[in-house]
């Protein structure tokens, strides 16, 4: 619903999903998985997904990122919303929110290096990590004003502004999530960082009081949490894997789901379960993994998670508030 204000102005939130799936994308360019092979085969059920991306704006002309994905150019192609709309160099891209450190969540920054001005929003830790260990993050400013670096910290809201300091409407809040940085950050450089900036969630308020909740990797879940994501009216969730030993099952080996920072969906210890008595919210999975069943909509468990209330996200979607 749109809500107007005093001087007729329209209140929105405009959510749009731009890719859903885990790092690497489905399929997975080097994954043979039955869900991969069929998707290739055309025999998959279901739909190919890019990296997560999402989109949100208030006024539907000024776009914030919350990450910025691998796939981020072949996002932005496919999304009208986000193309130029007047002069050689005009984006309505006004800035990103980066809540992590991880390759697939950064490293489309490098692809918005062509002196088009934006502000990113980070902790002081992840812009340490970024402009001070990797050198080609200097690409993004090596022009006065390009792009503007703002420090947030945990649970301290802020507001999105454009780097012209047009205020958007949109605050929001940074919840800490784990203490554990990305594994190609070492123990001794990690020791030098603040642990609870390594991983945080979003939640995003709207004017009108409309919020949503975007959480594409969360290791565990409190009553604490569980308050934060009632209280919202969009819950972008991490739907990563469906159960703990997925990956092990699949490769022969690996790492469970817990040990990679995602609490899976299925058990009476997975997502699923947790998340049953959080009832306001529109539900939404995402940041899907390439071997996860729910991927295929004539599967038992694409079925279980809508029975639970769950949708599960497509490339496209775009969603009011």
């Amino acid at each position: 619903m749109l809500i107007p204000s005093l001087d007729g102005k329209l209140f929105a939130m405009h959510v749009k999903i731009l890719g859903s799936a885990a790092g690497g994308a489905f399929p997975q360019w080097n994954c043979a998985c039955r869900n991969c092979s069929s998707l290739r085969a055309g025999t998959f059920k279901g739909k190919a997904r890019s990296q997560t991306q999402v989109a949100i704006s208030e006024d539907g002309h000024s776009w914030f990122l919350l990450g910025a994905s691998p796939d981020l150019r072949t996002q932005i192609e496919a999304t009208p919303q986000l193309h130029p709309r007047s002069g050689a160099r005009q984006s309505p891209i006004a800035g990103v929110v980066l809540t992590n450190a991880d390759i697939d969540h950064v490293l489309g920054l490098l692809l918005l290096r062509e002196l088009q001005p934006f502000c990113v929003y980070t902790t002081h830790s992840i812009r340490r990590i970024l402009l001070e260990d990797n050198s080609m993050f200097a690409m993004l400013n090596r022009v006065p004003d390009q792009v503007q670096w703002a420090d947030i910290v945990p649970r301290q809201p802020f507001s999105l502004d454009t780097v012209r300091g047009i205020v958007s409407g949109l605050t929001c809040e940074p919840i800490p999530l784990s203490t554990h940085y990305s594994a190609y950050i070492s123990k001794e450089r990690a020791a030098q960082l603040v642990s609870s900036e390594a991983l945080l969630g979003l939640i995003i308020e709207s004017p009108s009081g409309k919020r949503l909740a975007f959480m594409p990797a969360v290791p565990q879940v409190d009553d604490a949490l569980l308050k934060q994501l009632d209280s919202t009216d969009l819950v972008l969730f991490d739907g990563t894997f469906w159960s703990d030993d997925e990956l092990i099952r699949v490769q022969g080996s690996g790492h469970t789901a817990r040990q990679m920072g995602h609490i899976p969906l299925s058990s009476s210890h997975g997502s699923l379960h947790k998340l049953a008595s959080v009832c306001r919210p529109r539900k939404i999975f995402l940041h899907i993994n390439n071997t996860n069943p729910i991927l295929n909509p004539t599967s038992p468990q694409y079925a279980e998670a809508l029975t639970a209330g769950w949708q599960i996200a497509e490339d496209g979607w775009q969603i009011e508030l």
